[in-house]
């Protein structure tokens, strides 16, 4: 069932992907941001995903580096520097406010509290492991996919995406899992292999889709 449940998540970010580039530069910018955060939000959910123990935020890790991928093929490398910035700022928000929102007193009929504490009470430690993990591996991606733009003089996207997308998430696994989930998860070797591998999966079906969606749509863009 979770499986099933995978690709339907992957599909939809994809689909939403071409959607937010279709309305606009900075619809896809707000759509990259929003994945920002619902990954730092949700990795805290483990899961049995193939036989083992994942995350619930993988997808929207790939999700967010295509969004930025698709920013630099149609409005360049500026940009999607810039939005790298955008997103950082959104996160930085997004944990001040978790912590300002757990030291509010609750009053005596509130049920939330420690609900709101159990999910929030390691958005610290997360964020910044998200942090450091994000802006090394989009700084990453941008550039290799840039690179692969240049080399391939804007030919091939899809085999663009599988060549930034797949080492750029690989370094992202490798640091926010023993950065942000070491001690936390029952078995952080594990979570980064699976981890990686449920990404892996995820590019190979979303990098496709979102190639077919933009062909499509491409003529109609601008």
């Amino acid at each position: 069932m979770n499986e099933l449940l995978f690709i339907l998540h992957s599909l939809l970010i994809s689909i939403f992907a071409v959607i937010a580039l279709k309305i606009s530069k900075e619809a896809l910018i707000s759509f990259l941001c929003v994945q920002a955060i619902l990954s730092n939000l949700f990795v805290s959910k483990q899961i049995i995903l193939f036989g083992f123990c994942a995350t619930c935020s993988d997808a929207f890790s790939v999700g967010s580096s295509l969004s930025l991928n698709l920013l630099q093929e149609y409005f360049g490398k500026q940009i999607a520097q810039k939005t790298i910035w955008i997103s950082f700022f959104c996160l930085i928000f997004y944990l001040l406010m978790t912590q300002m929102h757990l030291i509010y007193i609750p009053s005596e009929f509130d049920i939330m509290q420690k609900n709101f504490y159990e999910i929030f009470q390691f958005a610290p430690r997360i964020v910044i492991a998200s942090l450091i993990a994000y802006l090394i591996s989009q700084q990453i991606d941008l550039r290799l996919y840039n690179f692969f733009k240049k080399k391939f003089e804007g030919k091939y996207f899809i085999l663009r995406n599988y060549g930034s997308l797949l080492i750029s998430q690989f370094v992202d696994t490798l640091i926010f899992t023993f950065l942000g989930l070491y001690s936390i998860v029952e078995n952080p070797l594990q979570i980064f292999t699976i981890s990686y591998f449920v990404k892996v999966f995820t590019i190979i079906l979303a990098a496709p889709i979102v190639g077919i969606l933009k062909k499509i749509l491409e003529n109609k863009l601008f």
